[in-house]
């Protein structure tokens, strides 16, 4: 291993907390395209064709190739589909293209032998590879359970001896959902689970001289991931590895849920300098994933560089340079502990939203509908919606209108002293005006900082009185880095002032991290501000930092702002407004369309707030690898679905037609099913 990356550690799991640093990784060939080291980051994804359908599986494989896709993996379920690769492979080739090709493997150790010998690039999945998912509890002895482990090893030792002989690569992919019984029974259904299940094949292989090894911890929860991924790294380090990291959420979905939830978990992760390759699981075509990883990634090619310029600013910084306090985990969710603000924000409260409408024109109380208060000019009333924000900035901009009486207002403090009627209106001060201010709102009192300002004076003026409340700007390149130091500040002064985080998105201006250029469409900026802001603020909230949201894109219009900030306060489990959909993005092995099912479900049951519902393709991405829903709609044959009460198979084989009936049936059964209301 590079022992400099064991010194930059230091029992860590990222070289640094504070500025942007990469890990390098050991070097992997895979074909010509090599992954880790000082490769970029990677792009791929998966077909969604049956593999022995050899023309549309060298289509499709060609479209994704097009779009960016520097790997395409493909399903070998079986010795047929395994075999089948060769004259994918050789059709690939003769067309000119020559990315390298991953076989998928789960459960067939024999498919897995034969595509070793045609591909670049294997995956097994620890969890079913000489495994089998029974859901069996069962207490190991140490020797019962080494036996297991002697057993594994003499399946799994032909296949390296193989991947050895003929030059390739090997993921290891383990995945949340399907952990093995025998990993399960001691370990639980827990990032360190995941860890152990993939460090026995890593020691299995490195026992037989194999190191040209890939590394992924898949879970459809980001915060799951995220936890696994840092736990592998720091225990990877400990025994002196570094294998590249193949990242990804599993089964994210589509849409903007499946944006958001992706960079949520792959971002944070790339924000701490972690990742070699990406592969973004959308429930949509192959050929749209790579354009969503490439935008993921590209912030990243050249902030090493811009973090080198820094440095010689690096004193202005060094304030963060430390460590969380004893009371953080980067391996487990636990939100920071802060007072409750006038009962409305910080304590146990769910996190706030913040839309700034400073710049709209106010005289229509239908500005407000993309805020989530639905105005009936008919009835001269609101109506809330899910997704209803909390808070919206005004800054000197005066409504003609009379708000609903469970919206706060903000204004900038020299317009809210002027206000005759201060009902639900609340003050926004720099830190400069708060110190000088003669008057303060005695509910909530919002006062903007920047994260260097923690060392200032005038912070240490501040009178944390239970109204006041820091709103947490920044502008540094690596702003996700800055804004956490500040909240490890936070934690080793003990303050527990609650922090709404804002950050800001301007996609015309020709420089900085969320630069497009000029005349993209909406889509693509409304996909953009979903990818960097999951980033930005997902990479806080799976840490429990944020007691609020607040995020400014003045492009974009504010439903898309107000949508995009419910979808990651959903995604990383901080607020739930709607329903969540676990659906796998398909492969070669799926039994039914995916993209179809999966709208054709959302359209009856997404009013269902709370409920999570898995849609997976077939057994192997089943009851498993939906892990935590509540219901599962699973393909069990052709035309055939098996329906599943959280990992219980309920109903076995059922029709296809049928099945989403049966479905709602079964949740109206069990007291969790609600009429959907129609305005």
């Amino acid at each position: 291993m590079n022992t400099d990356a064991v010194k930059l550690l230091q029992g860590r799991y990222c070289n640094s907390l504070t500025e942007y640093s990469r890990f390098v990784t050991r070097e992997v060939n895979i074909g010509d395209v090599p992954m880790g080291g000082n490769n970029p980051i990677r792009i791929q994804s998966m077909t969604t064709t049956d593999t022995m359908n050899t023309i549309g599986t060298v289509e499709q494989s060609i479209r994704m190739m097009d779009a960016g896709c520097e790997y395409v993996r493909i399903t070998a379920p079986s010795i047929k589909e395994a075999q089948n690769l060769a004259e994918i492979k050789k059709q690939l080739r003769q067309r000119g293209y020559t990315a390298p090709l991953v076989a998928d493997i789960h459960f067939t150790p024999n498919a897995a032998e034969v595509a070793a010998r045609i591909v670049e690039k294997v995956r097994v999945n620890p969890g079913n590879y000489a495994d089998k998912k029974k859901f069996d509890q069962i207490d190991y002895t140490d020797l019962e359970y080494q036996g297991e482990l002697e057993r594994i090893y003499k399946k799994f030792a032909p296949l390296v001896n193989i991947c050895k002989e003929y030059g390739t690569a090997m993921r290891i992919g383990t995945n949340h959902g399907s952990l093995s019984d025998r990993i399960m029974s001691r370990y639980g259904d827990t990032p360190q689970g995941m860890v152990e299940s993939a460090m026995e094949f890593m020691r299995m292989c490195e026992t037989l001289n194999y190191y040209n090894l890939v590394i992924s911890m898949k879970s459809s929860n980001p915060q799951v991931m995220v936890q696994a991924y840092r736990l592998l790294v720091e225990t990877m380090v400990a025994e002196g590895m570094n294998y590249p990291l193949h990242l990804g959420v599993t089964e994210a979905g589509d849409g903007e849920d499946g944006r958001i939830k992706s960079a949520v978990g792959i971002g944070t992760l790339l924000e701490d300098g972690l990742g070699d390759t990406v592969r973004v699981s959308l429930t949509e075509e192959p050929e749209a994933e790579a354009p969503v990883a490439i935008e993921l990634v590209k912030r990243y090619n050249e902030r090493k560089t811009e973090s080198e310029k820094l440095k010689a600013v690096k004193n202005e910084l060094s304030a963060f340079s430390l460590q969380p306090s004893a009371s953080h985990s980067p391996y487990e969710y636990k939100k920071r502990h802060t007072y409750e603000a006038n009962a409305f924000i910080g304590g146990h409260m769910v996190p706030r939203v913040v839309v700034d409408l400073s710049t709209k024109n106010l005289k229509d109380a239908a500005i407000l509908n993309d805020a989530g208060y639905l105005y009936s000019p008919l009835l001269d009333k609101y109506n809330m919606a899910e997704q209803s924000v909390d808070f919206v900035y005004l800054a000197d901009n005066l409504p003609s209108f009379v708000f609903p009486s469970n919206l706060k207002q903000l204004y900038n403090y020299n317009t809210w002293q002027k206000l005759a009627d201060k009902t639900n209106c609340h003050p926004v001060f720099t830190l400069a005006e708060y110190i000088k201010a003669t008057d303060r709102s005695s509910a909530l009192n919002l006062v903007r900082v920047q994260p260097a300002d923690i060392d200032s004076d005038e912070f240490g003026l501040l009178p944390f009185d239970n109204s006041l409340v820091l709103v947490l700007e920044t502008t540094a390149l690596h702003g996700m880095a800055d804004q956490r130091g500040f909240f490890f500040k936070l934690e080793e002064l003990g303050l527990e002032v609650p922090v709404i985080v804002r950050r800001s998105y301007e996609f015309e201006k020709d420089h900085g991290p969320s630069t497009i250029d000029h005349g993209q469409d909406l889509e693509l900026k409304t996909q953009n501000l979903q990818l960097y802001s999951a980033t930005d603020l997902g990479a806080l909230l799976v840490d429990g930092f944020g007691d609020g949201i607040w995020i400014d894109a003045p492009e974009l219009p504010d439903n898309v702002i107000t949508s995009t900030a419910f979808g990651i306060l959903q995604a990383t489990r901080s607020r739930i407004s709607k329903t969540e959909y676990i659906s796998c993005p398909s492969c070669g092995r799926t039994l039914f369309d995916l993209m179809i099912t999966t709208q054709m479900i959302r359209s009856r049951t997404s009013h269902l707030k709370g409920l999570k519902i898995g849609i997976m393709g077939c057994i192997v991405n089943g009851p498993g690898e939906m892990a935590d829903a509540d219901y599962g709609y699973v393909g069990s044959g052709t035309d055939k679905i098996t329906l599943y009460r959280g990992k219980e198979a309920v109903k076995k084989n059922i029709s296809a037609a049928n099945a989403l009936d049966e479905l709602i049936g079964i949740i109206k059964d069990d007291g969790n099913w609600v009429e959907q209301e129609i305005n």
